[in-house]
């Protein structure tokens, strides 16, 4: 078999009894199906008769063996179509799904008992070995499938196309609409606007640099992976929630803002819509009606400021601060009670975008014993759940965040001349960045946290987890930390948590597993797994982001390759180790034990979006801010040059930035026009 993976489409080819197939399978760019074309060819000597079986299992809802005693299954003749529904799916009940052969339709059945065959499984499945027609059975109460076939006959030499298509339309009309229109479109130019489509989003900014890997990941799969799995599924392999999570697709789009900054516009005022009248937000939700969780987690409303912030410096559209959006309301949740799922009320309350965000910042700015704020249950780390859930735990992570944006948002207070505000969030920030320094530094790196005991967390003295990431690369990336204590701090994370042998940056070390403190459930995760010691990809992307800030191009790349998935399958011994996709980014690796170096969670990660960050704008130092360009690189010495190409509007430029000096003081700066032309543009740092 030969297995091929593009942007938006997937192949798989084979030869077998002088048959040679090639099935192509693809989504439409605007008709919600999936479409999988079989071409077959005969490359033996005889006439062949073919049955070619398409299967599938219904699910309609959020998992098989719960949901299918209520599911419906009907033949439409018009629509010649299995059509399925689920009453029980209070949201999608009334959605009807449908599987079809766009050709002549020759047999089918519904019952998944008679395909598969009690005691039996899909690679001997009864229903293909029986010399008989399907019964075409339908209707509730069966083990429900859709079991669709057709006969062919081939001659020698010939190809024959055969199609199927799998969808879910509002009703059966509209049903029935698609897939005449289907049956009479020409899939080979529906496949073209697929890969047409991609290209637009893809190509608009494209990298040439001496290291193929990197160009691979920047050009083509990271920004893939974010977009298709991160903001429009919402799931994966490891979770098929669908769910939007307030802090997770807003850091997504941030990767997209420079390339697609509608996307990020809209999510941005989706996000805000989930805002809690008194300034907190649902943690997730899921649409369209809203039913999420309510909690008390202290990061997921600061992540609506700053990616505020993020998109203001690269659009300049400094509009979307006066949009008016709405509240939710529901009951508040008590302090002892650590989250609430319910569909809240959309509150007749509005305000602007910047008012939501000010709400976000002020709810933020209560303190604890240390002058830090409050822990709540989590601060990004989910897992560490009850580090602060008595209400006193304090976040060292969390502090830097905050004085991000509240730097960043004293300036836009300034802007619109709100000097009350100004000067409140610029007095607490500068109130964060002393308690920071007083009170968590540990002697070599900044401590990460306080339970609710005052027991300090990430320290020398923690008998597990005494060195954390978090802590040190954002003292880095907030531009806060104290210059020498940053070094000092970043040293620590390259000697303690990056595992050159392995290609693995960690989250923290050591493992929780047998200290008497209840961090929380991450402590449940075995040691060396996930959040729990293990590489946590996202927060490595954080470790090659400070690397860069800090002007080391040699490490940032080092560390920017040891997360790519394309070296951790160059040999078959490490393929057989990592064991997932070489194309897309891992959310974690396992550091311990027998699966050391095997990927884990794959596609469904925020890391993908941070990484084409750190590729982007960090690495290749290349940012947008309105209609201006600016590169700064931080690159390894032996690059002595790279291109970058960026569409804007209607005109390409093409910068081909040459790299003499790798101590690069200043950022050069461009102005783009919108003209039609195409500008080759040279850039030279001496």
């Amino acid at each position: 078999y030969s297995t091929h993976h593009g942007q938006g489409y997937s192949r798989f080819e084979t030869t077998a009894f002088g048959i040679f197939s090639e099935l192509q399978q693809f989504v439409s760019v605007d008709q919600p199906v999936k479409i999988s074309r079989l071409i077959l060819e005969n490359r033996s000597k005889v006439t062949r008769n073919l049955t070619i079986t398409n299967y599938v299992e219904w699910v309609l809802g959020f998992s098989r063996s719960a949901m299918a005693p209520t599911l419906v299954t009907e033949f439409d003749q018009s629509a010649q179509a299995v059509f399925a529904h689920n009453p029980r799916n209070s949201e999608h009940g009334k959605k009807i799904a449908f599987s079809a052969v766009v050709q002549k339709l020759t047999a089918f059945t519904c019952d998944r008992t008679e395909f598969m065959g009690r005691n039996s499984n899909l690679s001997d499945p009864v229903g293909l070995l029986q010399n008989k027609s399907f019964s075409g059975n339908v209707g509730g109460g069966l083990d429900p499938c859709a079991a669709l076939q057709t006969q062919i006959k081939i001659k020698p030499g010939e190809k024959i196309e055969v199609a199927f298509v799998l969808g879910q339309t509002a009703d059966r009309e509209s049903a029935r609409e698609l897939l005449n229109l289907l049956r009479t479109q020409n899939l080979e130019s529906e496949f073209a606007r697929v890969k047409q489509q991609w290209q637009i989003l893809l190509g608009k900014l494209q990298v040439e640099t001496p290291d193929r890997s990197f160009d691979i990941v920047i050009n083509k799969w990271y920004l893939y992976q974010t977009i298709v799995c991160r903001l429009w599924a919402r799931a994966a392999f490891y979770q098929a929630g669908g769910a939007y999570g307030f802090r997770d697709q807003l850091q997504d789009v941030m990767a997209v803002t420079m390339t697609a900054p509608q996307m990020a516009r809209e999510q941005i005022l989706r996000a805000a819509s989930r805002q809690f009248i008194e300034g907190d937000v649902q943690h997730w939700w899921h649409p369209p009606l809203g039913r999420g969780v309510r909690t008390h987690f202290s990061d997921d409303l600061l992540w609506l400021p700053y990616v505020v912030s993020n998109y203001l410096r690269v659009t300049k559209d400094f509009s979307i601060l006066d949009e008016q959006i709405s509240f939710i309301s529901g009951p508040l949740l008590p302090p002892e009670v650590e989250d609430s799922y319910y569909i809240p009320a959309v509150s007749e309350q509005r305000a602007s975008l910047f008012e939501h965000c000010a709400r976000a910042l002020n709810l933020s700015l209560k303190t604890g014993e240390h002058g830090l704020p409050l822990m709540g249950c989590g601060d990004w780390n989910d897992g560490m759940n009850h580090v602060g859930q008595g209400g006193k735990g304090e976040s060292v992570w969390l502090a830097w965040f905050l004085i991000s944006n509240l730097k960043n948002f004293a300036a836009i207070a300034a802007l619109r001349d709100d000097q009350t505000l100004q000067q409140s969030w610029i007095n607490h920030s500068e109130f964060l960045k002393n308690s920071i320094e007083q009170n968590a530094w540990d002697g070599a790196w900044y401590r990460r946290a306080y339970y609710d005991d005052g027991t300090p967390l990430g320290s020398i003295t923690s008998d597990e987890c005494q060195i954390d990431s978090l802590a040190q690369t954002w003292s880095v990336i907030s531009e806060s930390g104290q210059p020498e204590r940053t070094k000092m701090a970043m040293q620590a994370v390259f000697e303690r948590l990056v595992k050159s042998e392995d290609e693995m940056i960690l989250l923290f070390t050591q493992p929780f597993n047998h200290t008497k403190m209840d961090p929380g459930y991450i402590k449940g995760y075995l040691p060396g797994v996930r959040e729990n010691g293990g590489q946590y990809t996202h927060a490595a992307s954080w470790v090659v982001i400070a690397a860069a800030l800090m002007g080391d191009g040699q490490k940032a790349f080092d560390l920017f390759s040891f997360l790519n998935p394309i070296h951790h399958s160059k040999t078959v011994a490490g393929a057989n180790r990592y064991r997932i996709e070489p194309y897309v980014l891992a959310g974690d690796v396992y550091s311990e034990g027998v699966n050391k170096g095997r990927g884990g969670w794959s596609w469904y990660t925020g890391a993908s979006g941070w990484m084409y960050r750190a590729g982007v704008e960090n690495i290749l130092g290349f940012q947008i801010s309105g209609n201006e360009v600016s590169i700064k690189p931080c690159v390894p010495p032996s690059w002595k040059e790279f291109k970058i190409q960026y569409r804007h509007g209607s005109s390409t430029y093409i910068f081909e930035i040459k790299v003499n000096d790798p101590v690069i003081a200043a950022a050069k700066k461009w102005a783009l026009v919108d003209d039609g032309k195409t500008h080759d543009i040279e850039i030279v740092f001496d």
